[in-house]
């Protein structure tokens, strides 16, 4: 890789708000940087569940990491998954795409890599539950909810197109219940015309959390709001339930009263809890630091690991003063530690803590209403909408994506159109199926392949199960 011999060397690990926020800091610094990441993009992570209900492409959402880095000279990217640490050695151990290893020196880390899906403790769930972390969950996300449809249209069994048209989303937080309401306004406005023998507007959508109101984290207030928008919409609330069993064809949840009812549904989508990469684990075992419970490595007020000041930890993969997972967290993280190094590569010291500017949180809802929450403004309704517009807006990486996310949200609020929704009989799970004749009438049916149960899950982690903010 080429790199002035006399700069220092500052590799970033991931390419998510956090990273992308470094490395632009970084621009003017006497350093030479490489970014590694094992996605060529930059996800805009907050909008993935209107990528996944065919409003925006990915395009609108995601940006080439070369694109946004190709003025900032001092800056390489390189695909490539971070494996290792030898922290004593300063060196990053990464593997290239077809499996090669390799290594990159440094004398600064900025960690940037983010989490993933939590299952807690049942990761098998993710064949049939996906979570949306990522464009290729997203894209799953969309071929389950439209090929559900298609399932439900061609059944001749009521009972099986019942459960093709039940949805079943795992986690209350922003994410849940802006899916939640997405589903429903797909099935209520943009298919409901399309079908014959179906009715999408018959469509459920059940939204299970082990809380007691959705979008907890926002207020009673607004947590009351998003409720009565929900309802309204028709999504079913189950709030003080939590799912104990998970397979194709449902799931089986103990409400507060320790009751279990089975629930058949046709798509399971999980919305609910996070955990850090293995990643982690790597680094806490090579630097001895400290991970919280869900495995993300407990950083200082500078976001250096203890004994390690060159090793920075940004964004979701860090564990300070219970900051949530946010991108303006990730984004103020990034910059602070891009300041910090090119202060300090320029001989200047750097002694100021990390502190977080709460901007505020927004939860789009349905069209025409969403919910805000800014230090002591808390409003929602159409008010919330417009100020969610404008965030998110603002947030849109170029004005090329703010411009065709403006277009597409006029086509899928003003004219109830999804135009991104294309997918074939090959994108549908049916590997998750076994296919066996009926000797009855020599029909096929789907058997399921697995079933998953959680109620060995120590009791800890069964409470522990929340949404990801």
């Amino acid at each position: 890789m080429a790199q002035a011999s006399s700069s220092r060397r500052v590799v970033i690990v991931g390419g998510g708000f956090a990273g992308l926020f470094a490395a632009r800091a970084l621009r003017n610094a006497p350093v030479q940087v490489t970014l590694l990441d094992r996605a060529e993009h930059h996800l805009f992570q907050p909008l993935l569940y209107q990528y996944a209900t065919g409003i925006l492409s990915d395009g609108k959402i995601a940006d080439p990491l070369r694109e946004l880095l190709k003025r900032h000279r001092n800056v390489e990217f390189v695909l490539a998954e971070v494996t290792g640490l030898d922290a004593a050695a300063k060196r990053v151990q990464a593997r290239r795409p077809l499996g090669e290893q390799i290594e990159f020196g440094y004398d600064y880390l900025i960690l940037a890599a983010g989490v993933q899906q939590s299952y807690f403790g049942h990761d098998e769930y993710a064949d049939f539950a996906p979570g949306m972390k990522s464009i290729e969950d997203a894209r799953r996300i969309r071929r389950r909810v439209y090929g559900a449809f298609e399932m439900a249209e061609s059944a001749d069994d009521p009972a099986e197109r019942s459960r093709w048209l039940t949805f079943v989303l795992v986690g209350a937080g922003p994410t849940g219940v802006e899916l939640a309401g997405q589903l429903r306004e797909l099935a209520t406005k943009t298919l409901s015309r399309e079908y014959r023998h179906i009715q999408p507007k018959d469509a459920r959508v059940l939204l299970f959390d082990g809380g007691k109101a959705p979008l907890a984290a926002f207020g009673p207030k607004l947590s009351a709001l998003a409720a009565r928008d929900l309802k309204r919409l028709g999504v079913e609330l189950y709030m003080g339930c939590l799912v104990t069993e998970a397979d194709l064809h449902g799931v089986q949840v103990k409400d507060h009263a320790g009751n279990l009812t089975r629930y058949e549904a046709g798509t399971i989508l999980w919305t609910a809890g996070v955990q850090a990469p293995p990643l982690a684990a790597a680094v806490a075992q090579a630097t001895g630091c400290q991970q919280d419970r869900a495995g993300r490595l407990i950083c200082g007020k500078d976001l250096s690991l203890p004994g390690h000041p060159d090793i920075l930890v940004t964004g979701d993969l860090m564990s300070l003063d219970k900051l949530p997972g946010v991108a303006e967290v990730a984004m103020q993280t990034g910059m602070y530690a891009g300041r910090r190094i090119t202060h300090e590569s320029q001989g200047q010291t750097y002694d100021k803590p990390f502190k977080y500017h709460d901007l505020g949180s927004a939860a789009y809802i349905s069209r025409g209403r969403a919910v805000i929450s800014a230090g002591k403004l808390n409003f929602g309704g159409f008010p919330g909408w417009c100020g969610w517009l404008f965030i998110h807006i603002g947030f849109l990486t170029g004005w090329r994506n703010r411009a065709g996310a403006l277009l597409s949200w006029w086509t899928a609020f003003v004219r109830d159109l999804r135009r991104e929704r294309a997918f074939t009989m090959d994108d549908l799970p049916v590997k998750l199926y076994e296919r066996e004749v009926e000797p009855a009438d020599g029909g096929l049916r789907a058997v399921p392949r697995q079933t998953a149960s959680a109620t060995d899950q120590p009791e800890a982690a069964r409470q522990a199960r929340r949404p990801a903010p």
